[in-house]
């Protein structure tokens, strides 16, 4: 499964980025993704579930502690299975058309 990460981090400071946005940016930037696009307003990344779901944790405690006091963010699926749609969880049971 692939995902993909979008989030910002709070408060904001339009004259220089404050310490949890910079440690933010470097967090996503070390992690081992496969896209990631950081901006003053908005942050996204993408990559294997496993990695983009150890980045979200790393992120939310290290901006937290570098002083942030909120951090907005939201997880899509990234449909990359066979005919758009996601790919299910690896050892998951193919569900058919009818339930079964």
């Amino acid at each position: 499964m692939r995902l993909r990460v979008e989030f910002t981090t709070e408060p904001f400071d339009l004259d220089e980025a404050p310490r949890h946005a910079v440690v933010a940016r470097e967090v996503i930037q070390a992690a081992e993704l496969d896209a990631v696009d950081v901006g003053p307003f908005g942050n996204t990344a993408e990559g294997r579930a496993d990695a983009v779901i150890a980045a979200v944790d790393a992120l939310l405690r290290r901006s937290l502690e570098a002083g942030a006091t909120r951090v907005s963010l939201q997880v899509n699926v990234i449909a990359d299975g066979p005919e758009g749609a996601p790919d299910g969880p690896e050892g998951a049971p193919e569900i058919a058309e009818d339930g079964r």
